[in-house]
């Protein structure tokens, strides 16, 4: 029989290894003898039946019969490449009918531990008769251990009170010693104790992510009811928010304003496309437009034709608005403080909402913390055009002035952004 345990960095897998060699050292030494270990690594133990353990980060050109991956949800969301190398080369050493065990804290609603749990959800659900290749989901929540309970009083603030009586509401119901330990422990955890301590798997895939830019804002926008069915009022002008790329992907949301609040009522992406299809694109949508925002490089002149985007924009009926261009991190914050405002479409604007929940900073692996800069990846370009949102607020009330020196452009006549557009 051989075993092996992956975790996602080195340090881990030693310090996972030390534990299983701490077990195997403190075993009576007849039963030692028995299974003497023929080699005995820094990560590795060979028993005298040829039975073996081995730990590390991948498990890749292995003949294993168990499979341990440890905290696979960290590896998905800090390492993709490491995660896409456990799935093509690791779980491909476990033949059919042998066994697989993941386990991981949430990280987010996206990658392959997210999307894996989901699909084992769905099956366990439906009643379906797993296959050999299939896994079935286990979640076990705190308030199933004995040991998360403390007999002293803790002060219950009023979103904790609510909380409990949300979770009755679900058919869990807690004694006083199990709310008192969550309350003390939400003192040192705050926004983390969902996913650290999630009572429901949907709890789990809620929680914040670290690195995000936006995802305490999105998880509060669920656990308010802001993203549901948001429907399309005909009385009220529909506006556009674009990130147009060039040689990468396009994405537009679609919203209205009602009141103070912003609807997100649709949202489209997709990439190897011309201005003129997404055009086309927007023009097919049953809504009436007022505002189309984009950002301040559709000025700039393409080589092919000479115009600007802007300029051919208009050719076919739109006016592009030039967004007034804002630093990035500036234009992040911008996001955020509007984001209480917002009400999404689930279904319409799906894949938009993973982005804004999944948009985060880059993974500095050699100083081990996050870096200052997002990730520029699939999440990019859905948050890129919501910063289009965020940062045109005032073209949409027709109250901004755009001219040269704003737009970092040269050439260009002075003039005011009003509703006439």
């Amino acid at each position: 029989m051989a075993a092996g345990i992956i975790c996602h960095t080195l340090e881990d897998s030693q310090a996972m290894f030390k534990r299983i060699k701490f077990a195997y050292d403190s075993l009576p030494s007849e039963i030692k003898a028995l299974r003497p270990a023929a080699i005995d690594s820094a990560r590795e133990l060979v028993f005298s039946n040829g039975s073996s353990l081995r730990v590390g980060t991948s498990m890749r050109g292995q003949t294993l019969q168990y499979l341990h991956i440890s905290e696979f949800g960290k590896i998905c969301a800090k390492y993709p490449d490491k995660a896409e190398e456990i799935i093509t080369g690791s779980l491909n050493t476990i033949a059919p009918g042998q066994f697989i065990f993941i386990e991981s804290t949430a990280e987010g609603r996206e990658g392959h531990f997210y999307e894996m749990c989901k699909k084992a959800q769905a099956q366990a659900a439906k009643g379906v008769e797993l296959s050999k290749l299939d896994f079935k989901f286990h979640f076990f929540p705190w308030w199933k251990d004995k040991d998360y309970r403390i007999g002293s009083q803790v002060a219950m603030s009023q979103e904790a009170l609510d909380y409990f009586m949300s979770l009755e509401s679900r058919g869990i119901v807690l004694d006083a010693e199990q709310k008192y330990w969550y309350a003390a422990r939400h003192a040192t955890q705050g926004d983390d104790m969902l996913r650290e301590y999630p009572s429901t798997p949907e709890e789990a895939w809620e929680s914040a992510i670290d690195g995000s830019y936006y995802s305490k804002s999105m998880s509060l926008a669920r656990v308010e009811k802001r993203i549901g069915r948001i429907y399309y009022d005909e009385s009220i002008p529909v506006h556009t928010a674009w990130d147009l790329g060039y040689n990468d992907s396009t994405a537009i949301w679609f919203f209205q304003l009602v009141g103070k609040e912003i609807h997100l009522i649709d949202y489209v992406e997709g990439s190897g496309e011309s201005l003129s299809h997404w055009l086309g694109v927007v023009k097919s949508k049953p809504y009436v437009y007022e505002k189309h925002l984009a950002p301040h490089d559709i000025l700039a002149h393409e080589y092919s034709s000479g115009m600007t985007r802007q300029a051919s924009a208009r050719k076919m009926g739109f006016n592009l608005l030039p967004v007034q261009r804002v630093a990035l991190i500036p234009g992040i914050d911008a996001a955020r403080n509007i984001l209480n405002r917002c009400w999404f479409d689930e279904r319409n604007c799906a894949q938009g909402i993973k982005a804004l929940e999944n948009y985060k900073k880059e993974w500095n692996d050699r100083a081990g913390c996050w870096s200052s800069q997002p990730l520029h990846n699939w999440a990019s370009h859905g948050a890129d055009a919501f910063r289009t949102l965020a940062t045109g607020w005032s073209l949409v009330r027709g109250e901004q002035v755009v001219d040269d020196r704003t737009l970092g452009y040269r050439g260009l006549n002075r003039s005011r952004l009003v509703s006439s557009f």
